[in-house]
């Protein structure tokens, strides 16, 4: 089966000129969670909004076999799709967030689409079951904690049901171990879900005992380029 992303000779450079990373190459295939492991400031978040193109870089990424550009680059952020570590920067509410991309996407892939207030409830039933009470969807992301910013940011894509690759950065690190535990665990069953457009998620955290229960890759990201630790489910 052909990856879903394809990276090759990738390389992201600071505007004074020193590489953050270079000649980084690895494939996302269906069914991979992939762990990305690095020292703090080596360029994790960086490689992630490359993928999502959201930072410049040099090289190839590919999605199916063509490039960002092809798609259309706001298409493509649609089914290769970057969640950040501090949701909280996103401006107006998580309501305002999920309408707009209704609006957005049904115009871009009907058939997925029946209507926004199915995807937006989806998303609050989801979000509810971790905890999210539905009064915090009309709130702006400034004022809700960590915790609650991180939990809603994933119910999104879920409620969508379109991203096909999620690229997620410490995407529980503001959540307690049991709330985290409940997240890992959808995340985990949306992939192995039929009925889920998700096929793939590339993964940052710090936490090797959640690398441990979730990763089945795991890639360690130097300025030199990745080297894929294991290729075993743990």
């Amino acid at each position: 089966m052909a990856p879903l992303v394809t990276v090759r000779s990738l390389s992201c450079i600071r505007p004074e000129g020193d590489p953050i990373f270079v000649n980084v190459n690895f494939d996302v295939n269906e069914g991979d969670i992939i762990i990305v492991q690095a020292r703090s400031g080596a360029g994790k978040t960086t490689l992630l909004k490359c993928l999502a193109h959201l930072s410049l870089y040099h090289g190839v990424i590919e999605f199916k076999g063509q490039p960002p550009k092809n798609y259309g680059v706001p298409s493509y952020r649609t089914h290769v799709q970057y969640i950040p570590q501090r949701p909280s920067l996103l401006p107006g509410t998580p309501r305002d967030l999920i309408e707009t991309l209704c609006t957005f996407h049904a115009r871009l892939v009907p058939e997925r689409f029946a209507g926004d207030s199915l995807h937006l409830h989806r998303a609050m039933d989801l979000a509810e079951r971790w905890g999210i009470a539905r009064e915090l969807w009309d709130r702006p992301w400034s004022s809700l904690s960590g915790g609650e910013a991180q939990r809603l940011s994933l119910a999104i894509p879920y409620g969508l049901n379109c991203a096909e690759v999620l690229l997620l950065d410490e995407p529980t690190s503001a959540l307690d171990p049991a709330s985290s535990a409940v997240v890992e665990r959808a995340l985990v069953e949306e992939i192995k879900d039929a009925d889920s457009a998700l096929k793939a998620i590339v993964w940052i955290t710090h936490s090797e005992e959640q690398a441990a229960r979730v990763g089945t890759r795991f890639l360690h990201l130097t300025p030199a380029g990745v080297q894929e630790e294991s290729t075993d489910e743990p």
